[in-house]
């Protein structure tokens, strides 16, 4: 499956909630379905994105907070997911799509090319619900479901390392990061 379609299918889900993106190829596809101010785009920041979703699940509670992260990123951070396992934030869906490649810095395997289970580091972790997933159909199966639910839930998403011809976008991120700024103020003034 491509990460593109997986993206495409929820997309139109995510208004009512502030979504986090990890570097390269998926902060380039997110913003080619349309820029949102209530996606902060985290470049520069490679293994950091679950850690960011995090700090915005616990700061607002009652706010529904989707990470969309990579395999390298979460393999370069392993102790996010410690720490997501400690805290557990009911109101966090832990997306990684993996695509057995650092694709975005030039394609090299990781380590789960060669074996490792995201979903079982998950789980050995403290995630309560982790699952695999294999096709776009049962993407947003358990997409659905995790919005729908107050259970922290991390879901690996295996996609074919392919990506944009280019990850360059007309999203200054400066601006990006202000922008995101004031829609979490606004969301935090209105519940």
């Amino acid at each position: 499956m491509l990460r593109l379609d997986c993206l495409r299918a929820v997309y139109g889900k995510l208004d009512d909630c502030l979504v986090v993106t990890i570097m390269g190829a998926v902060a380039s596809e997110m913003q080619s379905l349309g820029h949102r101010a209530n996606c902060f785009y985290l470049q520069h920041a490679m293994g950091l994105a679950s850690s960011t979703g995090l700090g915005l699940a616990l700061s607002l509670p009652r706010q529904k907070v989707v990470v969309f992260d990579g395999d390298g990123s979460v393999l370069m951070n392993l102790g996010g997911l410690t720490t997501l396992g400690r805290y557990r934030p009911g109101n966090l869906v832990h997306v990684i799509f993996d695509n057995e490649s650092l694709l975005s810095v030039g394609g090299f395997p990781t380590a789960t090319s060669t074996g490792t289970n995201l979903e079982a580091i998950a789980r050995a972790a403290g995630v309560p619900r982790a699952m695999t997933v294999r096709t776009c159909e049962q993407f947003v199966m358990a997409f659905d479901r995790a919005m729908t639910e107050s259970e922290l839930t991390c879901i690996v998403a295996k996609v074919e390392a392919v990506g944009p011809k280019g990850y360059v976008t007309d999203l200054a991120l400066l601006e990006n990061r202000f922008q995101f700024a004031r829609e979490v103020a606004r969301r935090r003034q209105d519940g």
